[in-house]
């Protein structure tokens, strides 16, 4: 055997003993058998996972309110990365229906209300045609459905279907009053 060869069997020799020294050992360990745990010993264990989670719930509930993490909650308003641009149409085919069945809701007024002792009130308006029309709740106009009459407050409340996929919702409560507010003159 050369003296080069010498070496190198040594180098290897030192090398498999450094990494068989090195190298984690992993005991062979029997599984263990579960145990059936008596009731009481599961009441507890359910228990402390209760308290754990609710433990969780209000450490993020605390990371949010000091602003460590993040919360929207839109609340009804529109997405605001939306255009404003963008008009929303009346999606429904074919024309309109004579009648008020073929007036929009921002195109009738509401005029009075009557108290109708057999059965709900009836909302009487004015359509955009100047004729009168009487609707109960359930009756239809072009783009929404009366949901409620309030005769104590002078309201009516309209439920118009808006075909938006970007809306949380989708339908926007119109309510339309004998005596309009402040707010409702300010926004027309």
């Amino acid at each position: 055997m050369s003296r080069r060869q010498w070496w190198w069997w040594i180098a290897a020799a030192a090398l498999t003993l450094g990494v068989a020294a090195t190298a984690p050992t992993f005991p062979q360990e029997a599984p263990k058998a579960v145990e059936p745990q008596a009731p009481a010993a599961q009441a507890a264990q359910a228990a402390q996972e209760g308290e754990r989670t609710v433990e969780t719930i209000l450490r993020q509930q605390e990371e949010i309110l000091s602003g460590q993490r993040f919360s929207y909650d839109p609340a009804g308003r529109r997405d605001p990365f939306r255009s404003l641009f963008e008009e929303l149409t009346v999606r429904k085919k074919g024309p309109r229906p004579k009648g008020v069945a073929g007036m929009l809701v921002s195109e009738v007024s509401l005029v009075g209300i009557v108290r109708d002792p057999s059965g709900g009130d009836v909302s009487l308006f004015m359509g955009s045609d100047n004729k009168g029309y009487f609707l109960r709740v359930g009756d239809e106009v072009y783009d929404a459905t009366l949901i409620s009459v309030d005769p104590k407050a002078g309201a009516v409340t309209f439920r118009q279907q808006v075909d938006d996929p970007r809306l949380i919702k989708p339908y926007r409560d119109v309510v339309k009053r004998l005596v309009p507010l402040e707010e409702d003159k300010a926004n027309e």
